[in-house]
């Protein structure tokens, strides 16, 4: 896996890392699509769901059923929800509780953790 991705992407996705705000291909996409995990390939999230929280990732208010496990990371020193691929384990980013209706969830993920596919 690891002469798959890049160092950056390799630390996101296994060490948890976390890539520079505005400095990612996705968190300013407007384009109709799907986004999919760059490991398993597994679609997580819809272009409708997506929206910009200001915050230079690309954020969400949904994604699909069961495509993520969640844990409790302190590493902030304070208590955050990390969310992970299911199927490869690969860290995405945190879930906050600041997002729009319907949800109130915005899950800020890492644009290197994506592979946008465009709606033909």
């Amino acid at each position: 896996m690891k002469k798959k991705l890049t160092k950056l992407q390799y630390d996101v996705t296994q060490n948890c890392g976390t890539e520079p705000p505005f400095d990612n291909k996705y968190w300013n996409n407007k384009e109709e699509g799907i986004y999919v995990d760059i490991i398993s390939g597994d679609v997580l999230f819809c272009s409708t769901h997506k929206y910009d929280s200001g915050s230079g990732w690309p954020s969400f208010f949904q994604c699909l059923p069961n495509v993520f496990e969640t844990k409790i990371d302190y590493y902030m020193g304070y208590p955050r929800t990390e969310y992970h691929c299911k199927k490869c384990g690969g860290h995405h980013g945190h879930i906050f509780e600041d997002g729009p209706k319907p949800t109130g969830k915005r899950y800020c993920n890492n644009g290197i953790c994506l592979v946008f596919k465009q709606q033909p």
